[in-house]
């Protein structure tokens, strides 16, 4: 379109401008149903005559206003072009648009048609767009920066654009899941003393973000999103609580540790294995716990929020990603059919220890805690049908002949050397010492600390060493191969498990009672069994070599290996009250080696979290939920500094975070005003009523001594 002057030229001051609307655009498209649209711009440029002949516009006027027409009418072409009709609302925002630009606010990049065609979201044959131009900039900023600050009064759409962003982002596959969270203060965080159940306390509060969901996916499918853990919503109160006991261990590269006496700095296993930083240590007051346990065996504690990574069958089966869910979301749904429902993940690597000194090599250790003779009254003895085990003792343990005396028995006797004093101890004899071995029995034996938190070398050859003397491959038809030990003393069950779980591996124990069994049979004659067996099913992790013996790692090779070690959750049970906390870590994961080396976390990954009403968060809990975000993850804020309903000396965190954070990279702070209001228009005027009634009267918005506006 062109500005021309009138036939006669122009008035002094005064410009005309012509407008030809396309055939293909009726012209109550742009002018409105009974000119609606019109008398809206009529109104706005009083300083221009538009006359409008056919599908002829034009303007004659001042020249700036005349200009601005102009401007108008070709970003409503722009919009219209799109298929998107044009409303009074609409034509109101674009003017407003427009005098912003043209007396030098904001940074003019953007226009009315940029603004008002910006899909985020259509559902259910209605789009969900921005209408004002620091709508459009919020929700930019939501796509630019990993946090993301919208502060604004009522109506601007803070919440209610950041949810269309959460579900865009969900369908798109940016997350696996939309967290929802508010802080109930206006139910004072007392919810308990509230009638009805939890979820009857909190569904009127939260009943606004329900609202929103409802108008952005299929209300049908918003039950089955919240039950798999897809979409949560909860009081900030409960999200933050995903703790364990203060006693519950675990493991750090010095070996097991009470969570509760982490610091922020210590460190702990992630689920490669490695060390990894604790991040953020938050005491969570005593929480009602429950007892997680493994098909393994293998448990831990934790309260009913505590967030663990698990997949389903179905999951698997269609290369889905692994969920988070809580524990007390997977209570009552363990099983499908007869299978258990949720897998574990587990170690990726051997876990990473420092290594150690050790007085004896290890395999050969391995070998005599399973055939060893270590009783000390007699010279060492070793028993065993191989004799490659017992060239592989004497190989290992320098100043040392394994002497054959017959049959299966082995005596280790020290070598001598001329000078040699004869009662010079036996160098077996005298590590079993400094081990505190020497005198143990089969049913006392265990291994030595400085060997189960050893290197994955170590610890491997102490396997390799029990498994070669006392244990070895089961083959089964048509299935892997698994490993067999068996043992009579508990404490070397228990480490054999440990040594197991810290390659990454499972093991499965069950009791073989000495009451009743058949007696064995030894030189000809019956041995009746005095104590119980205890016989432990490893599978440890492919590449994990677990024998050494020739016939016996023959055997577990030709039946393929011990296939993946799984662990599945099996049950989960109350148990009781505990005072509890919970961590952050900086592994990419979130996942931390709890109690039998168990993996879980705390920290939100992949999830879009929104923080609604963030103005009645404390300084504290702003600080716990900002570091919460987790890998992959994205966070919006959103709040309004002037409706503040913390009680009476509690500092909003919401007004504190802006002076810790502004300018910070990735954080984004958006402020939206009374023009951005997209409720009833008299609701604009009301805010801005009421910022004036503060400024005229000294008063700070929402700095009141008692409780603040809202709601009263």
């Amino acid at each position: 379109m062109t500005q021309t002057p009138t036939a006669h030229g122009p008035v002094q001051g005064q410009a005309r401008a012509h407008f030809t609307v396309p055939a293909k655009h009726p012209m109550v498209t742009v002018l409105g149903s009974g000119d609606a649209l019109l008398r809206v711009i009529e109104k706005a440029f009083p300083a221009a005559d538009i006359h409008v002949r056919g599908n002829e516009i034009s303007a004659v006027g001042d020249a700036g206003e005349v200009a601005l027409v102009q401007r108008l009418f070709d970003e409503m072409m722009l919009v219209l072009r799109t298929g998107q009709p044009m409303t009074e609302d609409a034509v109101e925002r674009s003017i407003a648009m427009l005098r912003a630009s043209e007396n030098g606010e904001g940074d003019g990049q953007e226009t009315p048609a940029e603004v008002l065609t910006q899909n985020i979201l259509s559902s259910r044959g209605r789009t969900i767009r921005p209408k004002t131009l620091n709508q459009k900039r919020y929700v930019d900023a939501i796509d630019k920066h990993t946090i993301v600050f919208g502060i604004g009064p009522a109506g601007t759409g803070k919440t209610y654009l950041a949810m269309a962003k959460a579900v865009q982002a969900l369908q798109s596959k940016q997350v696996n899941r939309i967290i929802l969270t508010r802080p109930a203060v206006e139910a004072g965080e007392r919810l308990g003393f509230l009638p009805g159940t939890l979820y009857e306390k909190i569904d009127p509060y939260l009943r606004p973000l329900y609202d929103a969901l409802h108008d952005m996916l299929d209300p049908d499918s918003i039950p089955r999103l919240m039950a798999a853990g897809t979409i949560e919503v909860a009081p900030l109160a409960y999200m933050r609580g995903r703790a364990q006991p203060v006693f519950t261990n675990v493991l750090t590269p010095d070996g097991w540790r009470p969570i509760g006496d982490l610091q922020v700095g210590d460190l702990v296993i992630g689920s490669n294995g490695e060390p990894t930083p604790v991040l953020g240590v938050y005491p969570q007051g005593e929480k009602d716990i429950y007892r997680v346990t493994a098909q393994d065996g293998s448990w831990t504690l934790c309260c009913g929020e505590h967030l663990w990574t698990v997949r389903t069958a179905s999951d698997k089966r269609r290369d889905k990603p692994w969920r988070v869910l809580e524990t007390q979301e997977m209570i009552g749904n363990l099983r499908a059919a007869h299978a258990r429902r949720y897998e574990l993940p587990m170690l990726t690597a051997p876990v990473s220890f420092p290594e150690r000194e050790v007085p004896m090599d290890p395999y050969a250790l391995g070998l005599l805690l399973g055939d060893g003779c270590l009783t000390g009254s007699t010279t060492p003895s070793f028993a065993t049908a191989d004799p490659e085990l017992a060239e592989a003792l004497e190989a290992a343990l320098p100043g040392v002949t394994v002497r054959h005396k017959g049959g299966p028995d082995y005596v280790l006797n020290r070598i001598k050397s001329s000078g040699d004093v004869v009662t010079l101890e036996n160098p077996v004899t005298r590590i079993l010492r400094e081990l505190d071995l020497l005198r143990t029995r089969s049913h006392s034996k265990f291994v030595p600390d400085d060997y189960l938190q050893n290197s994955a070398e170590v610890r491997l050859a102490v396997i390799q060493g029990l498994l070669d003397s006392d244990g070895g491959p089961v083959t089964q038809a048509d299935r892997t191969c698994r490993i067999q030990y068996t043992t009579t003393s508990i404490l070397l069950r228990d480490d054999v498990i440990s040594l197991v779980q810290s390659l990454g591996g499972v093991a499965y124990t069950r009791r073989r009672p000495a009451e009743g069994r058949k007696p064995g049979r030894a030189r000809g004659r019956d041995v009746s069994f005095n104590r119980d067996a205890h016989v432990i099913d490893i599978r440890l992790p492919e590449g994990i070599e677990p024998f050494r013996l020739a016939r016996k790692r023959a055997k577990y090779l030709a039946a393929g290996g011990g296939g993946r070690p799984t662990r599945f959750i099996d049950s989960i049970e109350p148990a009781g009250r505990e005072e509890a906390v919970c961590i952050q870590v900086a592994a990419e994961d979130s996942l931390y080696v709890t109690q039998d080396y168990l993996l879980t976390h705390n920290t939100l990954n992949d999830a879009f979290i929104i923080l609604d009403e963030a103005q009645n968060t404390s300084a504290e809990q702003m600080k716990m939920f900002l570091t919460r975000l987790g890998f992959d993850s994205k966070i919006v804020i959103t709040g309004d500094v002037t409706q503040v309903d913390l009680p009476s000396g509690t500092k909003s965190g919401l007004r504190q975070v802006q002076d810790i954070l502004e300018g910070l990279d990735d954080v984004h702070f958006s402020r939206l005003t009374s023009q951005d209001v997209v409720r009833h228009k008299l609701v604009g005027r009301i805010v801005d009523a009421y910022e004036k009634y503060d400024s005229e009267n000294g008063t700070e918005n929402g700095s009141h001594k008692s409780r603040g506006h809202k709601g009263k």
